[in-house]
């Protein structure tokens, strides 16, 4: 893409401050935030929402359950933002962003709580207008947010942070993705539900997938597919702009810098989802269903050629925990060979490139692999001794519950 204006030095300096942060500085779009938790409507009443990595009401988290707060029946809604957010403050909400002199420094994390959302402007509705002029009337409902003696003020791993988790019964929210682990671990410890984004690449992280198989965490209603766009702080927009530089992290949307991520919804919420029957249609057969060398298991490229009458263990795509119905499939695996699952590692083995350069690597053991009866064509492949092998994407390793009516393999 081109903007027609030169590259900076500024601009690429910001831009790589940008690509350091990773995707830590995504703001969720409300549209996203909307669709999928309208599948959850009965799940708020009489809860206590917590959403402890948002900007109060710059957060469409926050605009999400202010505007919906009667209509959930929600118990209250608590917010908090962290001191190190570029956003924070940047609202005109709070007059206490503003306030200070020289001997009171100005909070730069705060905590909102919501108990109650009525019409203020006496206009017959309770709408986010009407939480803003509460906001500005009532002080008590915030308070500043210290830091501690490891975590600035607001950061969701500060005492005072997991104290106000403590209160509540359910966290939303998008959490700083190269904090994923350490955010999850603190509800799952604490017994708490949660209903977050993370990349989908967090279902291969160990953590992730220990809680997957235990049937502890699963995706969202929302398609893994589905491309999900995010607001991006102005100073990253802006470093987008000048350099000209549109990557894989980041699309221009109508003029407008978004961020983008291949994301997913994670929950411990039960939804009616996760609980359909995955119809079967294929049949098996040796041909058509290769087996993968080190997980002793047969391969399936697309969830729709699950065949019916197959009974072992099947490799299957990471989207297949769209379709995860945990009453018809087992979950057993997956094909991360450091997690102690393969049944087989292979020494050093020579990869040969799409333009046939040879190098020796060791990747065939972070990957499901097929053994192969001649060399692909225009296509990476490795060999061990004389054995052709290609690569596949992670596989996650199921069987089905059910008997199927011709038992194989």
């Amino acid at each position: 893409m081109s903007t027609g204006r030169s590259s900076t030095g500024s601009g690429n300096r910001t831009l790589a401050q940008a690509k350091r942060a990773k995707q830590d500085e995504f703001y969720t779009q409300l549209a996203d935030i909307e669709n999928e938790l309208k599948h959850y409507k009965d799940r708020f009443q009489g809860r206590v929402v917590l959403c402890n990595c948002d900007d109060p009401f710059e957060s469409n988290f926050f605009k999400y359950f202010a505007m919906n707060f009667n209509a959930l029946g929600l118990k209250k809604l608590v917010c908090t933002s962290y001191d190190g957010s570029p956003i924070a403050g940047q609202g005109v909400l709070f007059a206490e962003y503003h306030e200070g002199n020289d001997k009171r420094q100005k909070p730069k994390a705060v905590v909102v709580t919501l108990e109650q959302v009525k019409d203020e402007t006496g206009d017959g509705t309770a709408n986010l207008h009407d939480v803003e002029l509460f906001l500005k009337r009532n002080k008590a409902v915030r308070r500043a947010l210290k830091a501690d003696d490891q975590y600035p003020g607001g950061d969701f791993r500060s005492k005072e942070c997991v104290e106000i988790l403590k209160t509540a019964d359910i966290a939303v929210t998008n959490p700083p993705f190269s904090l994923f682990r350490e955010y999850v671990a603190q509800p799952v410890e604490r017994g708490k539900q949660f209903l977050i984004i993370g990349n989908k690449n967090a279902i291969t992280y160990k953590e992730i997938f220990k809680l997957i198989k235990e049937n502890e965490l699963w995706v969202g209603v929302t398609p893994m597919g589905v491309d999900m766009l995010f607001e991006i702080p102005d100073y990253v927009a802006r470093a987008i702009v000048e350099t000209g530089k549109e990557d894989s992290n980041y699309k221009i949307v109508k003029g407008k810098v978004m961020g983008r991520s291949t994301s997913t919804w994670f929950t411990n919420i039960d939804n009616l989802r996760r609980h359909e029957k995955l119809q079967l249609f294929k049949k098996y057969s040796p041909e058509a269903y290769p087996l993968i060398d080190n997980y002793d298991s047969m391969d399936v490229d697309k969830v729709a050629d699950i065949p019916a009458d197959f009974g072992g263990r099947i490799g299957v795509p990471i989207t297949f925990l769209d379709r995860y119905n945990p009453s018809q499939f087992e979950m057993l695996a997956i094909t991360k060979t450091r997690y102690g699952a393969a049944t087989k590692t292979y020494p050093k083995q020579v990869q040969i490139s799409k333009d046939g350069t040879p190098k020796e690597v060791t990747k065939l053991n972070d990957a499901p692999a097929v053994k192969l009866d001649s060399p692909p064509v225009g296509e990476t492949y490795y060999k061990v001794g004389d054995e052709i092998y290609s690569a596949l994407y992670q596989r996650l390793i199921v069987r089905r519950k059910e008997r199927p009516r011709v038992e194989s393999h």
